[in-house]
């Protein structure tokens, strides 16, 4: 995506191994002259960066992370860069897997030797042996990792971990080889080598665990990925011939059998079939689909047959830019996890000068064990105080609330929406397309004393009006033969103005006519009157004198609309209805679908104006539009809503789309919110907790008071806990209604 001379880009990150790497990664990124600005979001081990190509390439960043101890994946082609990626989030974890099993199987018998038969003979040399592969084979990436962020003067959880492991490991071998040093000084010189490999054991399990979880949690995508078929049949002068779905062009005639996938997007030419279109509307009613109507790539055919042709191909389907759209979506960052991340930048160098103090403090204070109490309260500081689960908190449950949005047809483009979401406190809703169908109708066109000779003026006028309702006049009308019409123009929320033979002509609204001052027959005004009451919109053609014409329009109220806004206030939401239709029409369907405040006659830049207004009085306010009427309205508002069948500008301006434009999905967006924000708040609550309980014992706070003092094995699960607790909470959110 350009803007300017900036290109922004996402790439995956290599060899993170915890929220502060993220933080490490982030700042050397930002700190490249070129780089406008950078993120890195640890739970999609992804780099969202904007910079100028002039000044850097994704090589120099590449080189720069990498200087930082981690990588980055550059691969221009996307589909090749998800395969890389899969193949190596596997061998990431059938490494981890075999690293954890080998940890476990040393690890066994150094803890039994440790806590039960450590009289046997040379007990301390055996739990020697067995524990150092588990520390220096096993746990060497610990070291290698801890040592690539000591040379930047910077440090992370491999460094806590690197640091305790290695004290406790160091302490025994110390304590085997001289035992007599502390026997002399009167202190029995115990050994912690089950607690050094444990703890490497229990780590490597909570990272197989987290990278099984993290996995887990990308689903979404994977199924979204999943429903693009990597063949289509292609027919060519009635021939029959399969083709790769990469090779496939717009213009081509497809072939759909009976439970098939649609390959592209396109338009039925022949035959017909209902076809199931859940993955796009969560709905599961199949929808007929017959010529000239629209299918979509991911959708699933049931049991007819039908040729359409492609009209977008490749990263231009819907299906393409949903997937697009739900990846950057899961990649971005809430508002609440800058204060996160702030945290966990500061949060390793404060709890290594807790471990330090610790140790210092048990060692003038502590008698004649204490600098073995202050060795233990130090190695079991440094491993408790994990930032995993701080990091992982709240990207983790963003991306299971985006993918559960987009499985039930909600399209969210970042988590900024998801949160503010359930602030919202006002919804205002455009009519036509939004409440309505959106397929305006013409029921009737009432000509002055029955004269229709000017039709071709009215349809000529309309065919070149970009208004949905003029789309309504030219169906009624098709097959009449156009007029040449002069010095068009089109105000925007008024109508139409053009020259025919040299007299002017006007189609447009009742206020439009007044002020050109077109006289209007009390005929034609009884008609309008009478139609008042019947959902119709009425529309005005004239010359520069006189009224010709009255047109009545009808748009149907969607089936959903009614319910939709009664769940919407039931919930405390205020509901506003905005509409350029006439005040009779408007109040009409707000009496219909129950919204008890609307403005009729409004032109697009009122629109938001309104918006602006409601603000201004403290409101949070969803806009749904979808129209390019509504753009600037739903560019104002602080949560913007677009229908899916809507026009592309309001799809990219809006911040959440409703696939289906069924405006129920937008309590379903709202509720999706409130459950995401809890989690994300359940899920720092415990993370908050866990370190403020778990630094504190593991210091040896308790001590003075009962004796006790956390072993450095039990701070070891514990960590590890930690972070698959705040993931698998997560996780539950696919499963809440």
């Amino acid at each position: 995506m350009k803007t300017d001379n900036r290109v922004k880009k996402t790439f995956p990150v290599l060899q993170m191994s915890c929220a502060s790497c993220a933080i490490s990664a982030e700042s050397i990124v930002k700190g490249l002259n070129g780089v406008n600005n950078a993120s890195v979001n640890f739970a999609t081990a992804t780099l969202s960066v904007e910079y100028q190509p002039e000044i850097i390439t994704p090589e120099q960043i590449r080189t720069a992370v990498q200087d930082g101890g981690y990588d980055l994946l550059i691969e221009d082609d996307k589909d090749a860069a998800a395969d890389v990626l899969e193949d190596m989030h596997i061998k990431k974890f059938n490494v981890l897997k075999k690293k954890t099993i080998f940890a476990v199987i040393f690890s066994l018998p150094v803890v039994i030797i440790g806590m039960f038969f450590m009289d046997i003979p040379y007990a301390n040399e055996i739990m020697w042996m067995l524990s150092t592969p588990v520390i220096f084979w096993l746990g060497r990436d610990f070291f290698i990792n801890a040592w690539k962020q000591a040379k930047h003067r910077s440090a992370n959880m491999d460094t806590l971990v690197a640091l305790s492991t290695s004290v406790a490991y160091l302490f025994s071998v110390f304590n085997t080889l001289f035992p007599q040093f502390w026997l002399d000084r009167g202190v029995h010189p115990h050994v912690y080598f089950e607690a050094a490999c444990v703890i490497i054991a229990f780590i490597l399990l909570g990272r197989l665990l987290e990278e099984k979880a993290k996995g887990n949690t990308s689903s979404s995508i994977k199924k979204l990925i999943g429903l693009q078929p990597k063949t289509v049949t292609v027919s060519e002068n009635g021939n029959y011939t399969e083709l790769p779905i990469e090779q496939v062009n717009i213009g081509n005639i497809i072939v759909v059998k009976p439970g098939e996938k649609v390959a592209v997007d396109g338009v039925v030419i022949e035959g017909s079939s209902y076809v199931d279109e859940s993955m796009l509307s969560g709905e599961p009613i199949p929808v007929l689909k017959k010529e000239g109507e629209k299918v979509y790539a991911g959708t699933i055919n049931q049991k007819g047959a039908f040729l359409f042709q492609a009209e977008k191909v490749g990263a231009d389907t819907i299906l393409a830019q949903i997937i697009r759209m739900v990846q950057e979506a899961q990649g971005s960052k809430a508002p609440v996890q800058k204060l996160v991340d702030k945290i966990a930048g500061i949060f390793v160098p404060i709890v290594m000068s807790i471990a330090l103090l610790s140790l210092a403090v048990w060692f003038i204070y502590g008698g004649s064990d204490g600098i073995t109490h202050g060795i233990l309260a130090l190695v079991a500081v440094l491993i408790i105080a994990c930032p995993c689960a701080l990091g992982l908190a709240t990207p983790t449950a963003i991306m299971v609330g985006i993918g559960k949005g987009a499985e039930k047809g909600i399209l969210i483009k970042d988590a900024e929406s998801l949160e503010l979401a359930k602030k919202v406190d006002v919804v205002v809703l455009d009519k036509t397309g939004t409440i309505t169908e959106g397929k305006p109708v013409v029921t009737d066109i009432y000509w002055l004393n029955g004269d229709d000779n000017k039709k071709d003026v009215l349809y000529s006028l309309e065919k070149q009006s970009e208004h949905p309702l003029a789309d309504a006049v030219t169906n009624y009308l098709a097959g009449i033969v156009s007029v040449p019409i002069w010095e068009f123009e089109s105000i925007t929320g008024k109508g139409v103005i053009g020259l025919v033979d040299g007299e002017k002509y006007f189609v447009g609204n009742e206020k439009f006519l007044d002020e050109n001052g077109v006289i209007v027959d009390k005929v034609l005004l009884e008609k309008m009157e009478n139609s008042s009451h019947s959902l119709k919109t009425m529309i005005w053609f004239s010359d520069s004198k006189k009224a010709i014409a009255l047109i009545a329009i009808t748009d149907e109220i969607k089936t959903t609309s009614l319910s939709a806004i009664q769940q919407l206030q039931s919930s405390g939401i205020e509901v506003y209805m905005l509409t350029g239709d006439n005040y009779a029409t408007a109040k009409e369907i707000a009496s219909k679908v129950g919204v008890n405040h609307f403005h009729a006659e409004v032109l697009p830049q009122d629109k938001a104006e309104f918006v602006e207004q409601l603000q201004s009085e403290g409101k949070v306010v969803a806009m749904v539009g979808d129209g390019i009427n509504d753009s600037t309205a739903l560019a104002q508002a602080d949560l913007s809503i677009a229908m899916g069948k809507g026009s592309d500008i309001a799809i990219d301006v809006a911040k959440m789309t409703i696939i289906s434009s069924d405006l129920t999905k937008i309590s379903e967006a709202i509720k999706l919110s409130k459950q995401t924000v809890a989690t994300i708040r359940q899920n720092l609550f415990w993370a908050f907790v866990y370190n403020l309980i778990g630094i504190p014992l593991a210091a040896g706070v308790l001590y003075p008071i009962n004796g006790f003092l956390l072993n450095p094995m039990i701070a070891g699960a514990a960590m590890a806990l930690s972070s698959v607790s705040v993931v698998s909470n997560s996780l539950r959110l696919k499963w809440t209604k």
